[in-house]
């Protein structure tokens, strides 16, 4: 028996009130806006990018074997007489009128998570948490803005019993829309911290952007705030004026609804003992920094308040492994042994710097091995920017990293504070860097590289992988 379509094209004509053209197929497997990876069956919506117009390739998805295309009426003649398509004003308000018709039709229980670091990783851990526990979507990558969230939410089954969505932004009055869209039971908000400060005043503006988030929770439904952060006060009370019921914390405060009692961090995990809503509870972290073990607290909380079990969420976590870009391991060939590389190359801000840092200090390293971190420009952070560089020193010194490369006009302010004998080389920019990263590595060492997406530091890693082929690390004896 095959399994249910995720829609029938008539069922998606109704709810973006598309007039229907040519003859598409009766059943549609799946939601798309890239003609290159689309499968046969699923709908194409062709969307106009920053850069690109989905439109100029609604050919290749029907030849890819699309079941039908969702077009606007401005440029329908651009396509076949018989082309099987769906015609709306606009293709996004298309798709988020189709993803408002998801969650109608949905009976799943809902988490939503954003915040300011954290939000992927700790979807990935609630996706991990109930996907043992039943039929759970989410949101892949971080498909967490004006058209991810949407497509996420059109891409749910009927037949989901979790389903779970990163919302995040960088502007004021970018998650109200989107919560208001995915209507969670549960709404988390991992942190608050001064990131994207070139739009926002300060951190308590970026507090109350993030509390947008309680506007969409459901009648009945729950945030999970950290206590330990400075803005915990703020969020709870904007949570309370927004209508929401109940607020469960978590944190190592000893007022946490969801606290720490004890960690042993490793280079690869961490052990916890934590008490999750009345329930003490001892649990393995396959991933590694305290910063993680914080969000595992939130991710608990989450699944005892969504119906899971805590005891069978709390095991699952053992087997969770980190997003690309985000932590993964590599262990490297170069001459006279191995190398180990920590992939953090996928974003970066003061808080989630400070945390890779720590994670570094924690790694193995050979008898001759040091402590590398290889950095690129945070971006975003408005005038403050030159000190929150600058105060990258402090973790540099307590986690005792041995050397440091620099790239990036605002990474120079890190290059010109470090001590003499903690620098490893500067360099305006990422490709510029690849050499000097390239020489650096020897045996035995630990190298980690991070820096925001626009700093491109995943051509160092780039780099560093095609010079050194290697494998991935799986446990405490990489190096």
């Amino acid at each position: 028996m095959s399994p249910a379509p995720l829609w029938t094209s008539g069922a998606m004509a109704a709810a973006m009130r598309a007039a229907v053209q040519g003859a598409p197929q009766e059943s549609v497997t799946g939601i798309s806006i890239d003609s290159r990876t689309i499968a046969s069956g699923e709908a194409y919506f062709a969307i106009k990018g920053d850069v690109h117009d989905g439109h100029d390739f609604v050919a290749a998805a029907l030849k890819a074997g699309a079941a039908l295309a969702v077009v606007e009426a401005a440029q329908r003649d651009k396509f076949a007489a018989d082309a099987p398509l769906l015609v709306v004003d606009d293709v996004l308000a298309g798709l988020v009128d189709l993803a408002h018709a998801a969650r109608a039709r949905l009976g799943a229980r809902v988490i939503a998570v954003t915040g300011s670091v954290g939000k992927t990783s700790t979807k990935e851990a609630l996706r991990r948490v109930f996907g043992g526990q039943g039929e759970t979507h989410a949101s892949v990558a971080s498909f967490n803005n004006h058209w991810g969230v949407p497509l996420s939410l059109a891409r749910c089954p009927a037949t989901a019993k979790f389903a779970i969505f990163e919302i995040g932004m960088n502007h004021a009055g970018e998650i109200e829309p989107l919560v208001r869209m995915v209507r969670p039971h549960v709404a988390i908000v991992t942190t608050v911290e001064p990131v994207h400060l070139e739009f926002f005043a300060g951190i308590e503006a970026i507090a109350d952007a993030k509390a947008e988030i309680f506007a969409g929770i459901e009648p009945g439904g729950t945030a999970v705030l950290n206590r330990d952060n400075s803005q915990f006060a703020r969020l709870a009370s904007r949570a309370e004026a927004l209508g929401v019921s109940r607020i469960v914390s978590f944190g190592s405060d000893t007022k946490s609804d969801a606290r720490l009692i004890d960690l042993a961090l490793h280079a690869t995990c961490s052990a916890v003992r934590a008490d999750i809503l009345g329930q003490d509870v001892t649990y393995k972290l396959g991933v590694p920094g305290r910063h993680m073990v914080m969000n595992s607290l939130a991710v608990l909380a989450a699944a005892v308040l969504a119906g899971a079990d805590l005891a069978l969420s709390a095991l699952s976590l053992s087997e969770l492994e980190p997003a690309a870009g985000r932590g993964v391991r590599r262990l490297l060939e170069v001459p006279g042994g191995e190398a180990l590389l920590i992939d953090e190359s996928y974003n970066a801000n003061p808080a989630s710097m400070a945390a890779a840092l720590n994670v570094l200090g924690q790694a193995p390293v050979g008898p001759r091995g040091r402590r590398i971190a290889m950095l690129g420009d945070m971006l975003e952070l408005g005038p403050t920017s030159p000190a929150l560089h600058r105060g990258l020193i402090e973790a540099i010194k307590a986690d005792h990293i041995d050397l440091v490369y620099c790239c990036g006009p605002l990474m120079r302010h890190v290059w010109d504070a470090l001590p003499t004998g903690r620098r490893g080389g500067y360099a305006e920019d990422a490709a510029a860097l690849e050499t000097q990263a390239v020489r650096a590595v020897r045996a035995g060492d630990a190298i980690m590289v991070k820096g925001s997406l626009g700093s491109r530091m995943k051509t160092i890693v780039t780099a560093l992988e095609k010079r050194f082929p290697g494998r991935t690390a799986l446990d405490e004896a990489a190096v």
